[in-house]
């Protein structure tokens, strides 16, 4: 079994844009360099030469660092493939060589221990390897360097780093199952890697290891360490996988085990695990989601609240729980055929994600509040908000890979459907049974609504083209009752087929054009975009009275730089005509909106003009 919907693969889509293309540009000229010369800089890759021998020192930095490195190279594989580059493709070679050096004989993997047993903190590390494994990321690490592998495989087609993470897991799966070491890891990530290896491989085990690290969570009578931890709650072992059904704990560890286990439903067919999503998914969407996308409301544990509880300036929403949403969403997208998914991760993309790294692409936001005085989080040293580093710094190398995978989720198909999620322009390339059809979109999304797509297949077939339309455009701004628009929805989407009026038939949130396709032909999608005012659930509390204001898919803010260095006590009166006008000039080019004497700027676009307020909730009176 698998998943019913196939991505159409990143390696068989270009972007050809001005929003995402310059974007997934500067990753590849800035921050990927600039992520590797952090990674050297604080030891993170002298850490992998010292345990292969190759230099002498302690190790340094924190015990889940080489993670951060395994993600680097994930993300360096992808744009090796959308951009080859020589001198960036040799860098990895050597790079791989070293973390190949690094691994032990039997495949164990870890610099924290390898570089000086001895020295290793037992309250982090563990006296022993799998002693601690509700806090030594021993697990974690290497769930990012099968990620990391099988990219450089699909990427380069070089096994080199394949290998080391084989290698690995086969000692795993040596060391944990039935009958063997019963124990999960406290930050989930190897289920995700472990599912990928699989793919990669065809290696079953590898799945039916992941499910079995999935289903050991919540046993009570598993009899180690992690079962005594004082909040399981919070690495989401309070419970069966199965059984919960409230988003609770660090929300990037529930994320990648949401993820997690919707690759192991897919594959398995597992029922129960398909309704412990399907609950889970609710939960958030419907009173644990910023209308950013972001979840994960608190400071402490880094963790969701309960329904509704989601403050503003106290927001933590990190970058990395953004990812992990998008992760999630993208699964549930790819296992239910719904489109209501990928609303949820076009939200989170546009907004609660891409408003953790700076257009220049080397300064990064860890948390993404939703109200800043401009104190907060100010980085006094750099004189801006955002920061060029973290002694923690997932967030920067996590987000060096997911920009250059998002191709892969713009496109999928199934038997005779082929599906549009994103709106970018570029091209794919899907294979299907009547042979490759060749997609080509036409779009300034998310400026403009109107797309254009020439469809070529190979010869004249049938199949049915699935176009996304987004939640904002049918009057839905997320699929619950968290969050409505105030006016009126205005104009409705409308569709031409080869230049003619088509009748928009929806299906799960598709408008589905069923016909006998011949190359050439060319669909035409018009999402108008009115500027829309947005409120919350009156649950919410720090939000009653006050207003949000979208256009399209992107949240706005007001930031000081634009109103007289304030926004935290400004109003926007629900008579105030609200207008949008594109700025070039502006922050890389946004669409800003005006009205009742305030300028907007897209939430993402933020504190790029030094320290200053900012807003996303505006009160209404």
């Amino acid at each position: 079994m698998d998943y019913p919907i196939t991505p159409v693969a990143f390696t068989e889509v270009t972007f050809d844009d001005r929003f995402w293309l310059p974007r997934l540009t500067t990753n590849r000229e800035v921050t990927i360099p600039y992520d590797f010369r952090k990674c050297e800089q604080t030891g993170r890759i002298d850490n992998f030469a010292k345990a292969a021998g190759l230099m002498e020192g302690p190790h340094e930095g924190i015990y889940f660092n080489d993670s951060d490195v395994f993600k680097v190279v994930e993300g360096a594989a992808y744009s090796l493939h959308l951009h080859p580059d020589p001198e960036l493709d040799a860098y990895l070679d050597g790079l791989i060589a070293k973390i190949a050096g690094a691994q032990e004989e039997d495949g164990y993997l870890y610099t924290a221990r390898t570089i000086d047993p001895e020295a290793v903190d037992p309250e982090r590390e563990g006296l022993t390897r799998w002693s601690n494994l509700k806090v030594n990321h021993e697990l974690y690490n290497v769930g990012h360097l099968y990620e990391a592998a099988v990219a450089h495989f699909q990427a380069t087609g070089k096994r080199t780093l394949l290998e080391v993470a084989i290698r690995n897991a086969e000692l795993i799966d040596q060391v944990f199952g039935p009958g063997k070491l019963n124990d999960v890891p406290g930050h989930e990530e190897i289920e995700i890697g472990l599912a990928k290896l699989y793919r990669a491989t065809g290696e079953r085990r590898y799945l039916e290891l992941a499910k079995f690290f999935l289903d050991q969570r919540g046993q009570p009578d598993r009899g180690n360490l992690q079962s005594n931890f004082d909040n399981p709650g919070y690495m989401q072992d309070h419970l069966p996988v199965t059984e919960q059904r409230e988003a609770v704990g660090h929300a990037v560890r529930a994320g990648y085990l949401y993820s997690g286990m919707a690759d192991v439903a897919a594959w398995t067919g597992d029922r129960a695990y398909v309704d412990a999503l399907d609950a889970l998914w609710h939960n958030v969407v419907a009173g644990r989601m910023y209308l950013t996308g972001g979840i994960g409301a608190h400071h402490h544990g880094e963790a969701f609240g309960d329904d509704y509880d989601l403050p503003n300036a106290e927001a933590y929403a990190e970058t990395c729980a953004a990812i992990a949403n998008v992760l999630w969403n993208h699964r549930m997208f790819l296992l239910h055929g719904h489109a209501k998914y990928l609303d949820v991760l076009e939200r989170t993309l546009y907004n609660g994600f891409l408003s953790g790294i700076s257009l220049q692409g080397d300064t990064f936001f860890y948390a993404n509040p939703l109200a800043s005085d401009g104190e907060w989080p100010f980085n006094v040293q750099t004189g801006a908000v955002r920061s060029p580093w973290f002694d923690c710094s997932c967030c920067p190398t996590n987000v060096v890979r997911l920009l250059p995978s998002l191709p892969g989720y713009a496109y999928a198909h199934r038997g005779g459907d082929l599906y549009v999620n994103l709106y970018v322009a570029g091209a794919a390339t899907v294979r299907t049974a009547a042979g490759s059809v060749t997609l080509t979109q036409h779009t300034d999304y998310p400026w403009s609504g109107a797309t254009r797509i020439t469809i070529d297949p190979p010869a004249e077939a049938a199949f049915a083209l699935r176009l996304r339309i987004p939640g904002w455009a049918r009057n839905e701004p997320v699929p619950s009752h968290l969050y409505r628009y105030l006016d009126a929805a205005g104009d409705a989407p409308s569709l031409r087929v080869n230049g003619a009026p088509a009748r928009i038939e929806m299906e799960h949130g598709f408008a589905v054009v069923r016909r006998r396709w011949r190359p050439g032909d060319v669909v035409e999608l018009d999402l108008p975009m009115p500027v829309r005012r947005v409120v919350s659930h009156d649950g919410v509390t720090g939000n009653r009275g006050r207003i949000a204001v979208e256009r399209g898919p992107l949240v706005y803010c007001a930031e000081g730089a634009d109103n007289g260095g304030k926004a935290l006590a400004l109003s926007l009166p629900d008579a105030a005509v609200l207008t949008a006008e594109h700025d070039r000039g502006l922050l890389g080019g946004v669409t800003t909106i005006r009205g009742g004497g305030l300028t907007l700027i897209p939430y993402y676009a933020w504190s790029h003009r030094g320290g200053s307020e900012m807003n996303v909730w505006l009160r209404r009176a």
